[in-house]
């Protein structure tokens, strides 16, 4: 479910691959069933590609892993969280326009 430039990842691999990033990291908390985590994938996927080496990208799925979605108090999804330095920066709840989650990555990326 996710393209080559987007990780999946669990909650094993969330510390490794997020916290500890030297690079920001935009979190997709998503499930199989929810239709606007689908609606939102082909964005993700094309800022992956185009942030290649700039940001990480990680999609975790919440039915999966539980640990983590709950430790960030993920209520309804998709939620994308943006981690720099081991903490969020910005939150984005819902199916919204790639122009939104562009300019949240470029946040992280300028501070």
């Amino acid at each position: 479910m996710a393209g080559a430039d987007v990780m999946n990842i669990g909650d094993g691999e969330f510390d490794k691959e997020v916290l500890k990033s030297d690079q920001p990291v935009l979190v997709d908390f998503w499930a199989t069933w929810c239709a606007p985590c689908r609606a939102i994938a082909p964005a993700i996927e094309e800022l992956a590609t185009q942030y290649k080496g700039k940001v990480k990208v990680a999609k975790i799925n919440i039915d999966d892993n539980q640990d983590t979605p709950q430790q960030y108090g993920i209520r309804s999804i998709p939620t994308l969280l943006v981690f720099k330095g081991g903490k969020v920066v910005e939150q984005i709840v819902g199916a919204v326009p790639k122009t939104k989650l562009e300019a949240a990555l470029q946040k992280a990326i300028s501070t």
